[in-house]
């Protein structure tokens, strides 16, 4: 299994023609090391705390603004190998929901909560509108893919920071609404939350 690889770029779910060579949902991880599915009790999905792409393909959150660099520069947001500028935007409940539903997901690791931190106001993506019409799912379709434009949900930010955080006490009481809202809209725990300016990351 390609273990590195988003889960948007499966050859079969992801967005096509903008994917991988292979398959890289978590039920591949069974094929990959010889093992039936069923001996597969947990999968766990590793979502940032917004949401990020490298190189083409649609993006319906990209922030092409200060916000959108603001994410890229404090998440070190890079290819490791190439260097290149990834794209960044805010969360999209919807594409984590659809995600989390192909992958079979029992829980999430939210990671980079810190790299919200000082944000007077929060986005989630809760929807899209395609063509007047409010959806739920990211369509098949590249060019439905296209024209679909994220339906937001606003949520107040926090000033306080995150950064090493070990309890839920530590953490600001937006960063927590925050947490839980991201819960609701994906219908997926978040089993482990991380931060990521600090020298260790830290988990809860």
């Amino acid at each position: 299994m390609r273990a590195h690889k988003g889960a948007l770029l499966d050859i079969d779910f992801g967005t096509y023609p903008f994917v991988t060579s292979s398959n890289v949902i978590a039920g591949q991880a069974a094929t990959g090391v010889g093992l039936g599915p069923g001996a597969v009790d947990y999968v766990l999905g590793i979502v940032k705390a917004y949401t990020t792409r490298v190189g083409e393909g649609p993006f319906p959150t990209e922030l092409q603004d200060e916000d959108g660099n603001r994410l890229g520069t404090r998440g070190h947001e890079f290819g490791t190998v190439t260097g290149r500028k990834r794209r960044c935007g805010w969360f999209d409940a919807a594409l984590v929901r659809q995600t989390c539903a192909t992958s079979g997901v029992n829980g999430i690791a939210l990671t980079k909560l810190d790299v919200l931190d000082g944000f007077d106001t929060l986005k989630i993506c809760v929807g899209y509108e395609l063509d007047g019409a409010r959806i739920d799912y990211l369509p098949t379709a590249s060019e439905a893919q296209k024209r679909c434009t994220p339906i937001y949900e606003e949520l107040e930010g926090w000033h306080e920071t995150t950064e090493g955080a070990r309890s839920w006490a530590d953490l600001p009481a937006n960063a927590i609404k925050y947490v839980r809202r991201v819960e609701e809209l994906i219908d997926c725990p978040v089993a482990l939350l991380s931060t990521h300016l600090s020298a260790k990351t830290q988990f809860l």
